[in-house]
């Protein structure tokens, strides 16, 4: 775990007004730089194709990289990406290369059959499991506060 910091805080009176005396002490965990888990392993089946990488910007931006940048402005400081392995390739070469120098950038692999044990996919099932199976094979890397 992080270190521990303590912040003595003045005592707020029911009229919202700082006490005359006493302080309250608040100890907290300094916290590292967040973590951006994006779920990016969909298959566009309602949209008709990999919408996490086509471009939407002015400059062939993609959804995903305004998402990342506003992250790292706002103090994050790792990226972690749940992916299809099919799609690894070509997502590296659209999303990953724009970041991969200003950020630290993680991948998981989001497959049907990555499920706990004792639990199987049914016959005939093709699809990944969607949102809880992605955070959970995301939560390895989970490390800090995520977002």
């Amino acid at each position: 775990m992080g270190e521990r910091i303590t912040f003595l805080i003045p005592e707020w009176n029911p009229a919202g007004r700082v006490a005359a005396m006493g302080e309250m002490k608040v100890e907290m965990e300094r916290v590292t730089t967040p973590t951006l888990l994006i779920l990016a392993a969909g298959m566009g089946s309602r949209y008709g194709g990999l919408k996490q990488m086509d471009p939407v910007g002015p400059g062939g931006e993609t959804l995903i990289d305004y998402s990342i940048y506003d992250a790292l402005r706002a103090g994050f400081g790792k990226a972690v990406f749940v992916l299809r392995k099919e799609m690894e390739q070509a997502f590296k070469e659209t999303v990953g290369r724009r970041f991969e120098s200003a950020s630290r950038l993680e991948y998981v692999f989001q497959e049907l059959e990555m499920l706990p044990p004792g639990f199987s996919a049914p016959v005939g099932r093709s699809k990944p499991w969607g949102t809880t199976q992605a955070i959970l094979l995301a939560a390895v890397l989970l490390t800090n506060p995520l977002l």
